[in-house]
């Protein structure tokens, strides 16, 4: 399955409600699974990011979904990065000319 390496960042409204951070990230994992997303892992993040998620989705739709869901609660902004395994990257080097 595709990985995919999530940078978040707390909104104004998010910091406001910062205590509610563990509670809005197992919330979020519940949808992720339905829609059948794996979190590999989740931190707490010191520096320009406030967290990173890396997660396996289905498809590129999948993940774009469930970062509008979680968005559009105002609480985080995110930037997902699409992430290639070493067998992945040595099957696009070999298209490379």
């Amino acid at each position: 399955m595709p990985m995919f390496v999530t940078l978040i960042r707390w909104t104004d409204q998010g910091v406001r409600t910062v205590k509610e951070s563990t509670k809005r990230y197992r919330e979020a994992e519940k949808l992720f699974q339905k829609m059948g997303i794996k979190t590999v892992g989740f931190y707490w993040t010191l520096g320009r990011y406030d967290a990173i998620s890396i997660g396996e989705a289905p498809d590129d739709e999948t993940v774009t979904a469930a970062a509008l869901a979680i968005g559009s609660k105002g609480n985080v902004r995110t930037e997902t990065l699409r992430a290639f395994s070493l067998k992945e990257m040595d099957r696009i080097l070999k298209k490379v000319t």
